[in-house]
């Protein structure tokens, strides 16, 4: 009897440690595997969070590098990019000591070192001349209310015999015309504003920018194209648009 009990007590632990063994390995291995990590699953973020993640930090770290860049503002076009705290509309002139007020030009006439001059057909026009005068200096300058011009020979010995426009009549008001520095004063010339018969021995303009203060060596000579008529030329006053000029071109009734 003793020797049955034995036998059934060892079958019953045998039994029990062989449960536990069980138990113990399915705990390790889960599916059997041995690559699953429940925990670090678990402890992981979302894909989704950690993209959020990266996509905020890269957002701070474009601001942050906007904010050091000077304050630059780019609007898609990076021919439009805008320098903030940076002034540049009034150009060198103020800071080298320039004066750019209508009143420093009435009182200091232009000089011919401080000026370039132009001269080329008016678009549109087969008859019309625009005459460009910029001013190339630091400072605001005066130039009388027109250019003197006359149409002439560049191989005449003799000019006493060169046209002269009309201009027009009744002037008056500021003692000069004022050109701000890297600005221009435009007139315009038709010179056969019928469009009828004219001289044709024409070949050259002359101007001389400022009639009331720059001595005649100053003037400058402008060849002008092939079967030009020319026919009782018109001129125009001193205007800051080519518009304008030629609006100013159109009231000459006066002999200059």
């Amino acid at each position: 009897m003793r020797t049955i009990r034995s036998r059934k007590r060892t079958a019953m632990l045998g039994a029990a440690a062989t449960a536990v063994l069980a138990l113990a390995l399915t705990a390790c291995g889960g599916d059997g595997t041995g690559t699953k990590s429940a925990g670090k699953a678990d402890n992981s973020a979302p894909a989704g969070a950690s993209a959020d993640a990266n996509k905020s930090a890269a957002t701070d770290g474009a601001a942050k590098s906007d904010s050091e860049s000077g304050g630059t503002a780019k609007t898609g076009d990076s021919s439009k990019t805008v320098n903030a705290g940076t002034d540049t509309s009034k150009g060198s002139a103020t800071k080298s000591g320039g004066n750019t007020s209508d009143s420093y030009a009435y009182k200091h006439p232009c000089k011919s070192a401080d000026l370039s001059v132009r001269v080329y057909a008016r678009e549109g026009s087969a008859t019309q001349q625009v005459i460009e005068i910029n001013n190339t200096g630091a400072n605001s300058c005066g130039l009388s209310y027109f250019p003197r011009v006359s149409l002439g020979s560049a191989s005449a010995k003799d000019h006493s015999g060169d046209i002269k426009p009309l201009v027009p009549g009744g002037l008056g008001g500021a003692p000069a015309y004022p050109v701000k520095p890297k600005t221009a004063a435009i007139a315009v010339i038709d010179l056969n504003p019928s469009g009828g018969n004219g001289v044709t021995w024409i070949n050259e303009l002359n101007v001389l920018a400022d009639s009331d203060h720059m001595p005649n060596a100053e003037q400058l000579n402008f060849p002008l194209g092939p079967d030009v008529k020319v026919n009782e030329p018109k001129l125009g006053l001193y205007r800051s648009t080519i518009a304008d000029a030629v609006s100013s071109m159109t009231q000459a009734d006066t002999k200059s």
